[in-house]
């Protein structure tokens, strides 16, 4: 039976905080998220996300077209509401000059156009002019004798209308108005649609199409995952020479599912099989179905599926597919959208005919969470697990990751996966990528092993911190790392340890670091109880120093106590109960009612206490334990205190040459289990330490609780 690795103990010294009681220790060894580097949509790097060369864009031509449509009847009515009698050749007289020409008699003829303007001949030429205009005229009604004075003096009075321009002003202010609204709504729909097609195409495929000439990850790019490789590249060779398999009867698969916690490389493997596969590749995200509009996740899916026919043999890939694909009424938020496109996934996925060489590969961290239809053979036939590599694996990671950067010669790739057991693929990524940009900002030409050392404690514990702490902090902080660094070095079973330091980093006043030496995954007895005492070793330093406990053991008990606790429910280790696996809460995520998440367990009271009791008595054993070892060291107890104040930072030799100078005898370095570094926290102040749940949902090939990454320490 295949189990996962058993999580290492890392502790870490951190300060206390009066102002957040109840928050527990941040998770030590955070999950980097992952890199989104898909593959873009097809060879010519100007094609649009869907798949579609981009169309030039007509919006500046049709904006200077309105413009000068707009300017053009402005100046049309401005020229045509002119006085069109005006001229040159023509006297422009004022009002009272025009009444003195009429007085004169020097006036011929008088023609008047609208209320504006008045324009006619004189009987004798005025400064060389032999016709004439009049301007700003008054109201008629306000000089009713200018006509009956123009007719007396014989003047031929003429009444002409001015030109009508209103038909081009009435159209202009009827029409612009619904231009622009018409060309806004345009506008705003297709930067909604982000280049859809317009507005009736909410349920075309979003997929992006990976061409086969298109340069891609390979399975060279892809290591630590070896079976997943072999599973994968069997669907490949399938795709590219059918007839083999055919020949005995084989039938493609329809569907793999790629199943391992984030950042293990199923994405990568996914890229890969687009690269080796040479046949087109669809990549769609499971979230990228789902719309508020009702239908429009199953229309996505029957466009997806009718484009991968239309190309077959093709390959679909879903990232994330239990977005869609969750299981149906586990709890009230389920909506009718997602359950219409997760309903017409498994149509499809059923429902396509056999000879059409369509194979579905999706990927998911979260198994227990999807529909039991879409796990079912003939949709899902296979499920590759990609977990956590090994030491042999990480060290291959590294070397991809690393093959391009300048390393020193100092640098042992081989040391440096053994010092990072449980870290994913994107874990040793960012670790190679912190490296190089430590090296680079300390002005370095190569990445040193100091780099490395230096990342890593980054990226567990976060940046060093300038914090001057106080002599009595600084000095409870140096016991209470010496005392776990003693106990794992003292008790059997117990991974060796490799560093202790009171170097702040983070919320960490101080980290002791175990490593172990080789790959394990069945854990015994003895190991766990070592493992619950390494835990304690700092509390019980602190009561043989100083008769006394701080709150920097919060984290150490709820640890131990997790531990305890999966001893005796889970894996039959108690004497008093015998080999009774006894169950515990669902999680959220294991796709039971939310109403049942909340149901007590199933055995009675009396189990219970008799459970309590026996937690109890681990706990209690193994704390006397370190307490015991501790008061027969005090002497090397001290000397390693007196060192961590004077120096800051021990490996594992300078702890094993003060061991050999006080007289200690170190336990002898065993086959220890694989696991996670792990950062045993503090208690916050006031607050009582209580162990955490633990969701029915983890499988027994899961660690422990506690060897979930933690800090040992005094919280900030």
């Amino acid at each position: 039976m295949e189990k996962e690795p058993l999580s290492g103990l890392y502790h870490a010294q951190q300060q206390s905080n009066h102002q957040n009681n109840n928050t527990p220790p941040p998770p030590l060894l955070p999950v980097p998220p992952r890199q989104s580097q898909r593959q873009q949509s097809s060879p010519n790097q100007s094609r649009g996300p869907s798949g579609q060369p981009p169309r030039s864009s007509n919006l500046n031509f049709w904006l200077l077209l309105v413009v000068l449509l707009v300017l053009g009847l402005y100046l049309y009515s401005y020229i045509s509401n002119a006085n069109s009698s005006s001229s040159p050749q023509r006297e422009e007289l004022t009002y009272t000059q025009f009444y003195q020409e009429i007085n004169a008699g020097n006036i011929k003829t008088a023609t008047f156009i609208g209320q504006t303007d008045i324009v006619g001949d004189f009987r004798q030429p005025v400064d060389g002019h032999q016709q004439y205009h009049v301007y700003q005229l008054p109201q008629p009604q306000t000089d009713p004798q200018l006509i009956p004075l123009l007719l007396s003096k014989g003047v031929t009075v003429i009444n002409q209308a001015p030109p009508d321009n209103s038909f081009w002003i009435n159209l202009l202010i009827t029409v612009l108005p619904w231009a622009f609204l018409l060309g806004l709504f345009f506008f705003v729909t297709r930067r909604a649609t982000q280049g859809q097609q317009g507005i009736f195409n909410f349920g075309r495929s979003r997929a992006r199409l990976i061409l086969e000439d298109r340069p891609s990850t390979t399975f060279a790019d892809v290591a630590g995952v070896d079976e997943a490789k072999y599973e994968l590249q069997e669907v490949v060779e399938f795709l590219k020479t059918p007839q083999k398999f055919q020949r005995l009867g084989g039938k493609i698969p329809r569907g793999i599912l790629l199943v391992g916690p984030p950042g293990t490389g199923k994405t990568l493997l996914a890229r890969a099989v687009a690269g080796e596969a040479g046949v087109p590749f669809f990549s769609m995200s499971g979230s990228e179905f789902v719309e508020v509009l009702v239908g429009v996740g199953a229309s996505r899916v029957r466009d997806l599926f009718d484009q991968a026919k239309k190309a077959a043999p093709s390959i679909i890939f879903i990232d994330e597919i239990d977005a869609v694909g969750r299981q149906r009424g586990a709890s009230i938020n389920t909506n009718e959208e997602r359950e219409q496109t997760l309903n017409q996934l498994l149509v499809e996925m059923d429902g396509f005919e056999s000879h059409q060489a369509v194979v579905v590969l999706a990927a998911t961290n979260r198994p227990d969470g999807l529909d039991q239809a879409l796990l079912r053979p003939g949709r899902f036939d296979r499920r590759v697990t990609v977990d956590r590599p090994d030491w042999s694996g990480r060290l291959a990671i590294l070397r991809i990751h690393t093959r391009n950067l300048p390393l020193a010669p100092d640098v042992d790739l081989e040391a440096i996966a053994r010092a990072t057991p449980g870290m994913v693929g994107a874990d040793l990524a960012n670790l190679a990528n912190e490296a190089a940009l430590l090296a680079a900002r300390r002005n370095l030409d190569y990445i040193d092993r100091r780099c490395f050392e230096d990342a890593l404690d980054k990226i567990l514990l976060g940046a060093e911190r300038p914090l001057v702490l106080n002599e009595e902090d600084l000095r409870v902080t140096a016991y209470h790392e010496g005392g776990h660094a003693l106990v794992g070095l003292l008790t059997p079973h117990s991974d060796p340890v490799t560093k202790v330091t009171i170097v702040p980093r983070g919320q960490a006043l101080g980290v002791t670091m175990s490593t172990p030496l080789d790959d394990r995954y069945n854990y015994p007895k003895e190991y766990l109880l070592a493992q619950i005492t390494y835990a304690l070793g700092g509390q019980a330093a602190e009561r043989v120093v100083f008769g006394t406990i701080t709150t920097g053991a919060q984290s150490d008990l709820m640890k131990a106590t997790a531990l305890a606790r999966q001893m005796v429910t889970r894996w039959g280790m108690s004497e008093r109960l015998g080999t009774i696996s006894y169950s515990e809460r669902p999680s959220p995520f294991s796709g039971v009612s939310e109403m049942e998440v909340g149901q007590p367990y199933d055995y009675s009271e009396e189990t219970a206490q008799l459970i309590d009791e026996e937690v109890e008595r681990i706990v209690r054993s193994c704390y006397q334990q370190a307490i015991d070892l501790l008061t027969s060291h005090r002497r090397t107890l001290d000397r390693i205190a007196e060192e961590l104040r004077r120096h800051e930072t021990l490996d594992g030799e300078q702890l094993r040459a003060i061991l050999a100078e006080t007289g200690a005898t170190a336990a002898p370095d065993e086959r220890a289990p694989l696991g996670t570094p792990q950062v045993i926290a503090p208690p916050e102040p006031t607050s009582a330490p209580v162990p955490p749940e633990v969701g029915t949902s983890r499988n027994e090939s899961e660690p422990p609780a506690s060897a979930a990454p933690g800090n040992d320490s005094r919280l900030l």
